[in-house]
């Protein structure tokens, strides 16, 4: 095999092959997000200069094992060394602004007229119901698809994504006012795209740490979940909503009137009654009701009978109930049963459609996903918010 010479290792070359190096947390090439600061080259090595985001960037050996790989492939009989260094704010800033589309502005991306981001709400009447672990299982069940999917934990009180999705202790980085959300391998699933995940709960100095806000304060949280955090691009959003009809389903259909709202219930008729609620909030809103999600709905006995241990008819009174209030069809988009591993995938951080598909859960979550993401936007079921004019 010829040997590499010094004339054909260029910079050019060089650059162009740290092209394949993909930040791990912007999820671009190093060279778009102006990361490459100088590259040197003598006769028997190669010293490039790398300028992470933050100091503290907790993904830097990647970026100093991806930047050597991709340097040896053009250049093998040379030794690589990588320099680490930080971004000024200047370069922070043009960063930031170049991944915003050239808007120094915030904005919640997924409000603008273009975004193709498909954003679903998950929306309960009252807690309890299984909203969050059916939110983690759909968003999982969509990844597996291939699909770029986010979830952000709007439960500000009862934030339990990064638990559900096994986050652990990891936290999001910081660049200046960017914030990146956490990338969540799926489990068992190597070739699906990491999950994003993005919580308030990961924001507190401890974990333990009690939110007391209100109104204000919980509209500005959502609008920083939203708009501070560079999602990338994305073919679906989904939001942990708080059960009930509160501050933060309000502004989440002042901010999002787009969103598409999946409302929960367990099939007894008291939580029937209060979900019915959740879904006419969403309409008053101007945002669709697609659907609905019975959770509990039934126990398998090993001899394979269905015990409806809280009684049975809830998601077609929801259903029923909300296609007549709201004038378009509601349909019932899945039942699913109890089922132990779904709690036990719940508390180990483990989403039971990832580590367990075969199971009757995982089964009817992945026809859910499949149906969520299978439709094609409309404007049936939404109100378009038109007040009426007089005559000429």
């Amino acid at each position: 095999m010829a040997s590499v010479t010094d004339e054909s290792v260029t910079e050019e070359r060089v650059r162009e092959a740290l092209g394949s190096v993909i930040d791990p947390e912007i999820k671009r090439p190093v060279t778009e997000l102006g990361m490459v600061d100088t590259i040197t080259i003598d006769d028997t090595s190669i010293t490039v200069r790398i300028l992470l985001t933050v100091s503290g960037c907790p993904l830097k050996e990647t970026l100093t094992r991806d930047t050597t790989e991709a340097v040896q492939k053009v250049a093998p009989q040379h030794t690589v060394h990588v320099d680490l260094g930080v971004m000024t704010d200047e370069q922070r800033k043009s960063m930031r602004e170049m991944l915003r589309g050239g808007q120094a502005e915030r904005e919640i991306p997924f409000a603008q007229a273009g975004s193709l981001t498909k954003v679903y709400a998950i929306a309960s009447g009252k807690g309890g119901v299984g909203k969050s672990s059916v939110t983690v299982n759909l968003a999982v069940a969509m990844a597996q698809r291939g699909l770029k999917v986010g979830i952000v934990d709007a439960d500000i009180y009862g934030h339990s994504i990064p638990d559900m999705m096994g986050v652990g202790d990891r936290r999001p980085t910081q660049v200046d006012d960017m914030i990146l959300p956490v990338p969540v391998a799926v489990p068992g699933s190597p070739d699906a795209p990491d999950v994003k995940v993005m919580s308030i709960g990961m924001l507190k100095p401890k974990r333990d740490q009690v939110v007391a806000w209100r109104g204000p304060m919980l509209d500005r949280a959502l609008v920083q979940m939203l708009s501070d955090v560079f999602w990338g691009d994305l073919d679906a959003l989904l939001l942990d909503l708080p059960p009930g009809t509160g501050d933060m389903a309000i502004s989440l259909g002042q901010h999002l009137s787009n969103a598409e709202v999946v409302v929960v219930t367990t099939p007894q008729q008291a939580a029937a009654q209060v979900a019915e609620r959740a879904g006419t909030m969403a309409s008053m809103m101007h945002q669709r009701v697609v659907g609905v999600i019975e959770n509990m709905s039934y126990l398998l006995t090993p001899a394979g009978e269905r015990l409806e241990v809280f009684g049975s008819g809830g998601a077609e009174t929801v259903a029923r109930t909300l296609g007549q209030r709201l004038g378009h069809d509601v349909p019932v988009l899945g039942k699913v049963p109890l089922e132990e591993q779904l709690r036990i995938g719940g508390d180990d951080g483990l989403p039971i459609v990832a580590t367990h598909p075969d199971s009757e859960s995982a089964k009817i979550l992945l026809q859910v996903a499949d149906s969520l993401t299978g439709r094609s936007r409309g404007l049936a079921g939404m109100q378009l918010g038109l007040a009426p004019v007089g005559r000429l």
